[in-house]
């Protein structure tokens, strides 16, 4: 089997825990919207969004909509971007500090240093996966990473979009593994050609997917994989 050349991660519930997204930054952008968007509504980019929400849902006002979203998780490219925004000025005032699992910053440098690519493949947008790994509670790690990918490539279930991936990378599928919690992303990628494993929180109640290797921390898959582990 060919080695590993790069790993392809998710962000929450594989780096992050599921709590620290569905009760800090999805809250904080909720409670923030309305004053965000009347304070920039002419800045071009949130003009841009919004004009997509309204394009995306037509029949109801944007603000009702982006809420709606948030409400429900929906994975939608506007709302991810103007969360991001949002979540940027609060790490910048330091009223957030991103969340990791204590296991994945120490094997991340590890990886990065044995000359392993490392991306991010998450539903949140490239602007909210720099400040996730830029402003954490373990330094900044965003430099360890080549590359950030967010749903304007495709859906995290859709093959295509690990096919995408792996033509902007510039590496073979079979040398990339991808790194998840969720059984149907991991699904897509494996059907693209990737290598994949599921990573199975005890704190977010993964149920583990008999289809993948499973492991409980970033340790266990350099074990499973013959990476290095930190010193």
């Amino acid at each position: 089997m060919m080695p590993l050349a790069a790993v392809l991660t998710d962000i929450e519930g594989t780096t992050t825990p599921i709590a620290y997204v569905r009760d800090r930054l999805f809250p904080f952008a909720r409670a923030r919207l309305a004053d965000f968007l009347a304070v920039h509504g002419d800045d071009p980019v949130v003009q841009a969004e919004l004009a997509a929400t309204r394009r995306l849902a037509p029949d109801a006002p944007a603000l009702d909509t982006l809420i709606r979203w948030i409400d429900a998780d929906a994975k939608a490219t506007p709302l991810k971007t103007l969360q991001g925004l949002l979540w940027a000025e609060g790490y910048a005032s330091g009223e957030l500090q991103a969340q990791l699992y204590e296991d994945v910053a120490p094997v991340l440098r590890a990886w990065h240093k044995a000359g392993l690519a490392l991306f991010v493949y998450s539903s949140g947008s490239v602007a909210a996966q720099r400040q996730i790994f830029g402003r954490s509670t373990a330094g900044d790690l965003a430099p360890l990473f080549s590359g950030f990918f967010d749903t304007r490539i495709g859906g995290k279930r859709e093959q295509d979009s690990y096919d995408r991936i792996a033509i902007s990378i510039g590496i073979p599928v079979p040398e990339i593994l991808f790194l998840s919690d969720v059984e149907a992303e991991l699904d897509a990628a494996a059907a693209a050609g990737l290598r994949t494993c599921q990573l199975v929180r005890a704190d977010d109640g993964t149920i583990a997917s008999p289809a993948h290797a499973n492991a409980g921390t970033f340790g266990d898959v350099a074990q499973i994989f013959g990476l290095p582990l930190p010193v």
